[in-house]
């Protein structure tokens, strides 16, 4: 396969080099796919939980958003969070 790169993306890949981040050019291009694969999986991810949230949202599983419910869910998660700094906390002798 070839690959024609802009002149700032070779530059780019120079600079790598130079400063030792990379040995060839190809180290460049496959950790850049490498990068981009797990963001397209990540994407993936995303728009799968989605899907998933719309089908609950469809069946009505869904939950309102008022500001009594946002109060509520900040009650819990303070709740828990000061529980679990107790619970983390060293024992002393």
């Amino acid at each position: 396969m070839e690959i024609h790169l802009t002149a700032d993306q070779e530059a780019f890949i120079r600079e790598a080099i130079a400063s030792g981040r990379f040995q060839r050019p190809e180290e460049a291009v496959q950790e850049a796919l490498s990068l981009w694969e797990q963001r397209e999986r990540l994407r993936l991810e995303v728009l799968a939980s989605l899907d998933k949230a719309e089908a609950s949202l469809a069946t009505g599983q869904g939950r309102a958003i008022t500001a009594e419910s946002m109060q509520e869910l900040a009650g819990v998660v303070k709740k828990q969070g000061r529980e679990r700094l107790v619970k983390d906390q060293p024992t002393e002798r």
